[in-house]
């Protein structure tokens, strides 16, 4: 099949991407036809080989075949991949994948930067910004010589004026001027014969004069013009060119000034340097506004924005508390309590209420209380720390004391803009750029479209602007109206992140290309899926092959083609089980994707829910990080909660940065910086904390499942007891692959071994020494029940759950990863080539297997993520075996399948940034649906309705 496409009133065939003999990772030497220009979405369970089809053999093929077309030496600095398994492959496109790729931990990293909006900023200002006086807030303006000609069609016709420069003062070093008869013998040298002292002319010349000016103070010196031409005002264009050029003379003999003196009157001062009032200010470039160059960052923070110092919300840590009630936590001892008392007896006189809340008093009043009122004899809170820190260093105690205080702070001298003052005095329609910075999307793109600069300057900026305007609307597009452009990346969630990459890729939108996309839907509500589709589609109406990999039904349902994946995952996925319009899939057999799209199969209502007991559980007072309106919060502990609401709403601030971080910093006493509340209430209830995401299992190709949950030493402890091993004085040691000894050492216990091409992608071969074994021919002589160590790894889990059935200690472990649907993977299998839904179920599993695991409050962030329907199933299974350990599930999501499984919900919003951070409405599953003010309710209620005959009762399950 061909497709034809008019481009440019001609026919051109653009033919389909075809491939053959398709066997990267597990796939099972398929063959698939992606149309053109289509819109074609990748589903499967979770394992069946969606992303090595999607990523590691379309996208990687097409990436490679970009970079072979460069030259060798190009070619070493770009990313190389490695040639997928595949026999043959046609008509492929060049490809830009859109990947959850891991969030930059860098603190320069924000959304302005990583949208590339701030590039665009920083070119705007540089060319249109105007500069205003810090101090008097004046425009900043340099002149021309037409500037000085403009200036004579304001004096009085027929007035007499002259035009110079200032009496030159050149330093013969750094130190000493240049007496004044040199500089006249300097100006004789260059034709300037006259002067003009105080209206009078001095023709120097005259020896007489030379000697009257060499004799004059200082400050009469400086009174001197060195007279280029004078005029009679005349108001018209010869006379304005006349005074132009004189100008331009005078700029240029005297470094940038001109001065223009009425006979009589007013003397008018001109330069062409960017000064006002003996201040002279920089020329606005590109890098000036770089936060990230040494040309444009605040000298005090780095470019950081932030400064290592005191943390306000440790010392003051419940802001809801009055000076009078000991709101300055650091002064509340016995030991400090006279400065509290200092500060209670000044407070009257200078006005600062002690009885009002911390959180109300007025920036005057902060500043007072920080740095201190010197006339009443009160230091102030950061004079206080100042005078410990000076004894702290060899004083043990006083660095204890100072240690619970430390933290970052917004660098008072850029105000957290992270730039030189120089650059906050460059302002466009206003608004400097550290100002616009701080704007959300949305508020962004009205000052934009609103922008009052003048004719010309929007004819200068218009490239600009229209660049700026569109990433910018492509950020609302993709629903992230709420995130501010100097928002860091590290605080952003994963599903952020990735439509950020996806907005950018909009931003410059190609024709004829390849987009790839993982799960686009993360983290998006679904009341915004219909409008993540329709930029999809977009993208696919411009003339691109869309192809995303997704689990989401609206996403299927809307897609012109599916690709299904399975039937299983690991060495039973890997085929094609339906490849059609989504109306076909409906009538396919043997699809656990058919299944669930058409109700033969369904994640359940629970019968009956867990009543939440208030009296155990973890209380937040006054949460106010972020976007969250101060707000109180229950989190009831041995159920199952979920925090739902729009995107944007405060689910992670809450979750993330307050009560996890805030449980682990009471428990473990952390000094990682919680989010801003007031308090947090029955961190003891809990044994700790637990955060359960999709991150590989491990950083290094040797871990497996075998040696993450710890079967490994069980495995290599009954190969140390067999008789061969004993007779040889083998240990557990020696059967390991990660430590010398029985492993081979050619490559070293990996089973394969790297060779580096330098321009072309590194290949990895099978260790030929061992054959990909791992471990030396004497080691493999070793059996237990007729097998080798290596060929034990090589077994999947059922497979050894069955081998070592005889083992209670092994087989319980492994009895969990089975329960958890993975029955499937090696024991061997290398942690790298698990999919994120994998990773997951392997770290439940080992919390599951271990017996201790109690009390703990497990949190998980959006744990759907890469999860088809079967494998949520799973999941919610993981969570039930969990709970009846007495453990609690604090969960955010999005999926209805998991918020109907949850016995209480915390629905935050109503809507996104600053029109969220509220509690719309808390209870059960049916008692959200009942809130007409509730996005998530609306939502939900049709998946509770899927529930069928089944009737819900509030009660212990």
């Amino acid at each position: 099949m061909q497709k034809e496409k008019v481009v440019s009133g001609q026919n051109t065939v653009l033919p389909d991407i075809v491939m053959q003999g398709v066997c990267t990772h597990n796939l099972k030497n398929i063959s698939v036809r992606i149309p053109r220009n289509k819109f074609v979405v990748i589903t499967g369970v979770s394992g069946s080989g969606k992303s090595s089809l999607a990523f590691d053999t379309l996208y990687a093929e097409g990436h490679r075949r970009y970079v072979e077309s460069m030259s060798a030496y190009i070619r070493q600095f770009l990313e190389r991949m490695p040639r997928p398994e595949i026999a043959s492959i046609e008509g492929i496109a060049p490809a830009i994948a859109i990947e959850q790729k891991a969030i930059p931990k860098n603190p320069r990293s924000t959304v302005g930067t990583v949208s590339e909006i701030y590039d665009y900023l920083r070119l705007l200002f540089a060319r249109i910004g105007k500069i205003y006086s810090a101090d008097t807030n004046e425009l900043v303006l340099k002149h021309t010589p037409e500037d000085v000609g403009w200036q004579v069609d304001f004096l009085e016709e027929g007035s007499r004026f002259f035009v110079g420069f200032p009496f030159p003062c050149h330093t013969t070093t750094s130190s000493h001027r240049c007496p004044v008869d040199e500089e006249l013998k300097n100006l004789l040298q260059k034709g300037f014969f006259r002067l003009v002292y105080k209206d009078e002319i001095l023709d120097i010349n005259d020896e007489a004069v030379r000697k009257r000016v060499v004799d004059m103070d200082a400050e009469d010196v400086m009174q001197v013009i060195v007279l280029v031409d004078r005029f009679k005002a005349v108001h018209d264009e010869k006379t304005s060119s006349r005074v132009a050029q004189a100008a331009e003379t005078s700029f240029n003999e005297s470094s940038g000034y001109a001065l223009l003196k009425v006979v009589g009157g007013k003397m008018f001062r001109f330069s062409d340097r960017l000064e006002l009032n003996g201040v002279e200010y920089q020329e606005p470039t590109p890098q000036l506004f770089a936060f990230n160059s040494p040309l444009g960052a605040c000298p005090e923070c780095q470019g950081f924005g932030r400064v290592a110092g005191i943390d306000e919300d440790a010392v003051i840590p419940n802001k809801s508390l009055s000076l009078a009630e000991g709101a300055i936590a650091c002064w509340n001892s016995e030991k400090y309590s006279r400065h509290r008392k200092k500060l209670l007896d000044i407070a009257a006189e200078v006005g600062i209420p002690v009885d009002r809340p911390y959180e109300k008093l007025s920036p005057v009043h902060k500043n007072m209380i920080w740095k201190g009122v010197h006339q009443k004899g009160y230091k102030g809170v950061s004079r206080f720390f100042a005078e410990i820190e000076k004894d702290a260093g060899y004083k043990m105690h006083l660095r204890v004391f100072l240690s619970r205080y430390r933290g970052y702070a917004a660098c008072t001298a850029c105000e957290g803009s992270r730039l030189k003052p120089e650059a906050r005095c460059v302002k466009v329609s206003g608004k400097n750029i550290g100002e616009i910075s701080k704007l959300n999307i949305a508020d962004a793109n009205d000052f934009f479209r609103n922008l009052d600069i003048s004719p010309f300057d929007r004819k200068v900026a218009g490239a600009l602007l229209l660049e700026i305007q569109k990433r910018l609307q492509y950020m609302l597009d993709v629903g992230l109206d709420y995130l501010t452009l100097d928002r860091l990346t590290h605080t952003l969630s994963g599903g952020e992140f990735q439509r950020i990459n996806l907005s950018t890729s909009l931003g410059s939108p190609l024709v004829g290309a390849m987009y790839i996309l993982d799960e686009p839907s993360i983290g998006l509500h679904q009341s915004d899926s219909a409008r993540l589709i329709r930029l999809l589609k977009r993208l696919r109406d411009l003339g691109n092959t869309v192809v995303v990999v997704e689990h989401d039904r609206e996403i299927i349902e809307a897609a012109d083609e599916i690709i299904d994946l399975g039937p299983k995952a690991g060495k039973m996925g890997g085929k094609v089980v339906f490849h059609g319009v989504p109306g076909k899939i409906l009538e396919k057999t043997g699809s656990l994707t058919a299944d669930y799209l058409t109700g033969k199969k369904t994640i359940p209502v629970p019968f009956r829910r867990r009543n939440p007991d208030f009296s155990r559980c973890i209380e937040v007072h006054g949460a106010m990080q972020n976007n969250l309106k101060n707000i109180d919060v229950r989190f009831p502990l041995g159920v199952m909660t979920c925090v739902t609401g729009v995107s944007g709403s405060g689910k992670s601030t809450l979750v993330n940065d307050i009560v996890k971080k805030g449980i682990a910093r009471a428990k473990e006493n952390s000094s990682e910086k919680v989010g801003t509340h007031r308090s947090i209430i029955g961190a003891e209830l809990v044994d700790g904390v637990e955060h359960v995401d999709q991150s590989p299992i491990g950083k290094s190709s040797r871990s497996n499942p075998a040696t993450y949950l710890k079967v490994f030493d069980d495995i290599r402890q009954l190969f140390a007891q067999t008789r061969d091993a004993r007779s040889r004085g083998w240990k557990p040691g020696y059967f390991s692959f990660n430590i010398p000894g029985g492993r081979c050492e050619t490559c070293a216990g990996e089973g394969i071994v790297k060779i580096e091409m330098q321009f072309l992608a590194d290949i990895e071969a099978v260790c030929e020494e061992c054959g990909g074994k791992r471990y030396k021919s004497d080691t493999l002589e070793i059996r237990y029940k007729g097998l080798s160590i290596a060929e034990v790894l090589d077994l999947t889990v059922q497979e050894a759950m069955e081998f070592f059935s005889s083992e209670k200690s092994i087989r319980r472990k492994l009895a969990v990863l089975d329960d958890v649907g993975l029955g499937y993977i090696r024991l061997g299998q290398s942690s790298s080539t698990l999919s994120g839904g994998e990773a997951q179920r392997l770290k439940l599993s080992h919390f599951i297997a271990k017996s201790d695991t109690a009390h703990t409050l497990f949190i998980f962030d959006e744990p759907t993520t890469g999860l088809h329907f079967d494998d949520i199933l799973k999941l919610i299974n993981c969570f039930e075996r969990l709970l009846e350990q007495g453990n609690s599930l604090l969960i955010i999501e999005h999926n209805p399948d998991i918020i109907k499984q949850a016995d209480w919900i915390i629905d935050l919003g109503p809507g996104a940034g600053n029109k969220g951070g509220e509690i719309v409405v808390e209870g059960t599953p049916e008692s959200i649906c009942e809130c007409p003010a509730s996005l998530t309710g609306k939502h939900l209620k049709p998946w509770l309705e899927e529930g069928g005959d089944e009737k819900q009762v509030t009660g212990n399950k």
